[in-house]
């Protein structure tokens, strides 16, 4: 009997696991977890796959850290809230399965609304918000938001982004809330209505997720993504060090100070040099300067565009991406390579270690913060979100609120509006007048946007 009870008492204490112990501090439970994980587990989790392969057995196999759906990516056409929680639970499953069962998390571009999905709630873009001037407003939308994506089993939400518009003639100015750096900033309180406000004494760049009607955000495109010459996008930002920290910083400050979770590498340059290979911008000065400690992801084949052609040398785009200070890997298909190729870089030391735990240190910050590891799998108590009356109430109030006149009439001294009261009919022209897909543009349910009036509710 001594003997049964002593090996009894054994057993229950090697099954103890202090990272899966919600009473442990943080920091002690990052780094008894990854004091148990081998090289291949940490190279996981630095990678974010599309959810077309993300299946069970890959997410097992490869100990996947993150999943996406790229613009326009979804179950099913029409996919309902069930159908979207289904899938990403089935998708987890595989993650839980793992020797450690670390919960992978689900990412979306919810850049309007939950934009990608039916019959969601459909926000104005961001061109239109900033003209509001109501950060109020903005929070208020990125509550209504995070319970939508919430609603279809995601936690992780692609938004916002603060680009500042500087040529109209970048095709992504819709995206931006302003040319004027101000009200960018003003703007950044939409992270706060997405991931809930932070704690008084919460320590500054700490990220912040406060419970399951919460997401972890995003502050994108690090740096600089609306200043490209002539507007072209993806392209090189000519400007001097203290004019990019003037206008294209800014923002970066308060999103940090709100406690933002992620931030997102832009495609575009910096004076010629690609910002995914920038270690000064993104270690030197978010990392180290800011004090940012959320994590760094990759926009799509983000290192892949290193070099032109994309993909012309891989080896050297995972080298530059990853000691450049990008945590974790937006691959988004060919995942094999880019974790072959890394963990050759680690044996060959030409990537240190330390790089390697910094990023994954970072990565399972945010898991726990977000209560992933309590809450992995999502349900459906939510569903009734997706959509509601009172969410769309909010958007006609932001579609109200952002309204510009921008000429009242052909002549000045006979102002078209206000309209005369006994007026019978008003004709409303164009290709856009009777078009629900060209009035929401761009990220809805697809990354362009598509025409007609049957894409969504």
């Amino acid at each position: 009997m001594v003997v049964v009870l002593c090996l009894w008492g054994v057993s229950t204490e090697a099954e103890y696991l202090k990272y899966k112990d919600p009473k442990q501090p943080l920091n002690s439970r990052i780094k008894d977890l990854m004091g148990r994980m081998t090289l291949e587990e940490k190279i996981g989790q630095m990678t974010q796959i599309e959810r077309k392969i993300a299946t069970p057995d890959v997410m097992k196999n490869y100990f996947i850290g993150s999943v996406l759906s790229g613009g326009g990516s979804v179950p099913g056409p029409k996919a309902s809230a069930e159908e979207w929680v289904n899938m990403v639970n089935g998708i987890q499953t595989g993650s839980l399965s793992t020797r450690l069962g670390i919960p992978m998390i689900y990412g979306i571009d919810a850049v309007h609304g939950h934009n990608n999905v039916y019959k969601a709630t459909i926000f104005p873009h961001n061109v239109g918000l900033g003209v509001t001037r109501d950060p109020e407003l903005l929070k208020r939308i990125g509550a209504a938001t995070a319970l939508e994506v919430r609603a279809t089993g995601i936690p992780y939400a692609f938004a916002p982004c603060i680009a500042v518009c500087r040529d109209p003639r970048w095709g992504r100015c819709y995206e931006s809330y302003s040319e004027d750096h101000k009200i960018v900033q003003l703007m950044t309180d939409i992270i706060p209505g997405l991931q809930g406000d932070l704690p008084t004494n919460s320590r500054k760049g700490v990220p912040f997720v406060s419970g399951k009607t919460k997401v972890a955000a995003c502050a994108k495109h690090f740096v600089g993504d609306g200043g490209t010459v002539g507007g072209v996008d993806e392209s090189n930002t000519v400007i001097d060090y203290d004019k990019l920290l003037k206008i294209h910083m800014p923002a970066y400050f308060d999103s940090i100070k709100k406690g933002v979770a992620t931030v997102m590498v832009s495609y575009s340059s910096w004076n010629g040099k690609k910002m995914h290979a920038n270690h000064d911008l993104v270690t030197g000065f978010l990392k180290n300067k800011l004090k940012f400690r959320g994590f760094v992801i990759s926009d799509w084949q983000g290192i892949d565009r290193i070099t032109n052609p994309p993909h012309m040398n891989y080896s050297y785009s995972v080298q530059a991406g990853i000691l450049a200070g990008i945590d974790m890997i937006m691959v988004p298909e060919n995942f094999g390579e880019f974790i072959d190729e890394l963990k050759l870089q680690v044996k060959n030391n030409v990537i240190p270690m330390s790089r390697i735990d910094d990023a994954v240190r970072r990565i399972l910050r945010v898991k726990f913060v977000m209560g992933l590891f309590e809450n992995p799998i999502a349900d459906l108590s939510l569903s009734d979100k997706l959509g509601s009356q009172e969410h769309r109430e909010l958007a006609r109030e932001a579609a109200r609120k952002s309204l510009v006149l921008l000429k009242n009439g052909k002549h000045g001294s006979k102002p078209l509006l206000p309209l005369p009261k006994k007026t019978s009919k008003i004709l409303v022209a164009g290709t856009h007048a009777d078009n629900l897909g060209y009035q929401c543009g761009g990220w809805t349910i697809e990354w362009q946007g598509v025409q007609g009036n049957d894409l969504t509710a």
